[in-house]
């Protein structure tokens, strides 16, 4: 069996958080503990059944806990600026924003509705995307980001000169890809902050590995079986080779909630599948800050060539 880890959460209440990805998996575990604490959480979702039933599961657990979801598909820009234009006319400062949904290893090169890479388009421009459009909310609430990755991009790299893969297509290259640009992304996040006084902090974090429905079978996305590679990771788990979705979520939390710590920090598991969250050293692709720069840019520019009309 894996062996249990925790951390403490301090006391959120009136906070309000928003976690993408919380309608399975690490996402809900996160959900659960912020709400536990006494936040107020929002649940961006895809499929909104599945994510009320998360919600639902959230409020029997914990005794008054304010959970709620609203509509998002991050591999659409529209839907993004929708939910930006929801929560903006709800009004209320957002003071933790957690970027934990992804997707991963599609069987085919798939396409996101305006035209990108599926995992370039979501894990990475789908956050980016909505962070900027909640940029005004998360200033009011000072808030802390919390950028999700990947241990595959302790090797991975941008692909400059073909970002959407549209000329060579490699899954992995370009799901690893799409992991650094969201770790250059949260560097160049807090380094706009800092510049500007946004009053905001940006962290990364990665979960180890753990078995996750990252790699279930999702027919929607093409995968009808549970691939190899998932039932190993799940064997693994069970002996304490790899880290538990339980475990897999410390490290988001203690950056999205450790008060001890500001921006500019890398959370993750003492060994890389697993164990208890500490701070981390930016692995390699992740250090240099003129390709973040560049990155921000560069995204910048492609959303703005897809925006809604």
């Amino acid at each position: 069996m894996p062996r249990v880890y925790d951390l403490s959460v301090p006391d959120l209440s009136g906070k309000l958080a928003v976690v993408t990805g919380a309608s399975d998996g690490i996402g809900t575990i996160i959900a659960t503990r912020l709400a536990q604490a006494g936040a107020e959480v929002i649940m961006p979702v895809r499929n909104r059944d599945k994510g009320d039933t998360a919600a639902q599961r959230i409020r029997f657990a914990i005794q008054g806990a304010k959970v709620s979801t609203r509509s998002l598909d991050l591999s659409s820009l529209d839907s993004v600026a929708s939910l930006g234009a929801t929560l903006a006319s709800e009004g209320r400062p957002i003071n933790i924003l957690i970027n934990n949904a992804g997707v991963m290893r599609p069987p085919t090169r798939q396409m996101t509705r305006d035209g990108f890479e599926l995992q370039w388009g979501t894990n990475h421009l789908g956050h980016f995307a909505l962070t900027l459009g909640l940029l005004p909310l998360l200033r009011e609430g000072r808030a802390r980001i919390t950028h999700q990755t990947s241990v595959a991009a302790r090797k991975g790299a941008m692909n400059w000169d073909d970002l959407n893969y549209e000329q060579s297509y490699d899954v992995m290259k370009a799901y690893t890809g799409s992991k650094v640009a969201v770790g250059l992304f949260a560097r160049e996040l807090e380094a706009r902050s800092r510049a500007n006084g946004w009053g905001i902090s940006s962290n990364l974090s990665h979960p180890g590995i753990s078995p996750t429905n990252l790699l279930a079978a999702q027919p929607a996305m093409g995968r009808d079986r549970i691939p190899p590679e998932r039932r190993l990771i799940g064997l693994l788990a069970q002996i304490g080779l790899a880290g538990s979705p339980q475990n897999a979520a410390l490290p988001a939390l203690m950056a999205a909630t450790d008060p001890d710590y500001g921006g500019d920090y890398f959370f993750g598991p003492r060994r890389t599948a697993g164990g208890p969250p500490v701070i981390q050293e930016y692995w390699a692709p992740l250090r240099d800050m003129d390709d973040a720069h560049r990155l921000w840019d560069v995204s910048e520019h492609l959303i703005t060539a897809h925006a809604p009309h």
